[in-house]
């Protein structure tokens, strides 16, 4: 008799929780912003910053992770302090000719060519004209840093390409190039 009771009992028990569930309805969600979040306009007005600015500015005085300052400004004043002042900080073991004509080859050969003589691909092709071949400027690694890192007249800068020791191994290989004309 007792497993009757048993068994009655667990059928009621399941018809009970069977019928509570409704298939049409979504179970109950902890956290609905979680699952429905509410859609932004991408540059919309927003109270989640100060006077109602689209972004946040970064805090004064800080830089970007990674990034070295460079203590050149950029202009005709700041590149001639760079020519007659800066030198390279690698030491004679981190030069790397290898590397430093591999990244030549890769951001300056299309236009200054392989020889360093301003007669590149690009340039005979008559997409640029009057790249300067190295032979007739007077330049120092200091110099070349500053237009590597700054650009100069077409020359658009390569420091997003180039982290610091790059454009250092690119200025000596371009000093290897100049005394080899």
């Amino acid at each position: 008799m007792k497993s009757v009771y048993k068994i009655t009992l667990l059928f009621g028990i399941t018809i009970l929780v069977s019928s509570c569930h409704n298939t049409s309805a979504p179970n109950y969600q902890y956290f609905p912003n979680m699952y429905e979040s509410v859609g932004y306009e991408t540059y919309s007005e927003s109270n989640a910053f100060k006077d109602g600015k689209e972004a946040q500015l970064p805090a004064e005085g800080s830089i970007n992770r990674g990034f070295e300052p460079f203590d050149y400004e950029n202009s005709t004043a700041g590149y001639e302090l760079a020519k007659a002042n800066l030198k390279s900080p690698l030491a004679v073991e981190d030069r790397n000719p290898e590397k430093g004509k591999e990244l030549y080859d890769i951001y300056c050969m299309t236009c200054h060519g392989s020889a360093g003589n301003g007669k590149g691909k690009l340039v005979e092709r008559e997409k640029f004209l009057g790249v300067p071949s190295y032979a007739d400027r007077v330049i120092t690694e200091g110099s070349i840093y500053h237009v590597v890192t700054y650009g100069l007249n077409s020359m658009g800068s390569h420091s997003n390409q180039l982290n610091p020791q790059e454009r250092w191994l690119v200025a000596d290989y371009v000093l290897k190039l100049k005394s080899e004309l």
